[in-house]
């Protein structure tokens, strides 16, 4: 079993639109391999868990890849 506590690890604040920034990130998407493959992945899986907690979970691993 586990304790689940969903809070940011930091604070967040977005004050402004930073493009290249954004193109960097999403150069790491890319491919089977990449984040978005891994995000993708972990959000397929939660609909075959039976808890609530691990789906929870898989949804915001899935989401923070």
């Amino acid at each position: 079993m586990w304790i689940y506590e969903k809070k940011l690890q930091y604070p967040v604040k977005v004050s402004h639109r930073d493009v290249r920034m954004a193109r960097n990130v999403l150069t790491q998407y890319g491919g089977a391999d990449g984040e978005a493959g891994a995000a993708l992945r972990y959000l397929n899986q939660r609909y075959s868990m039976p808890l609530n907690e691990a789906k929870g979970l898989l949804t915001d691993i899935g989401t923070e890849e």
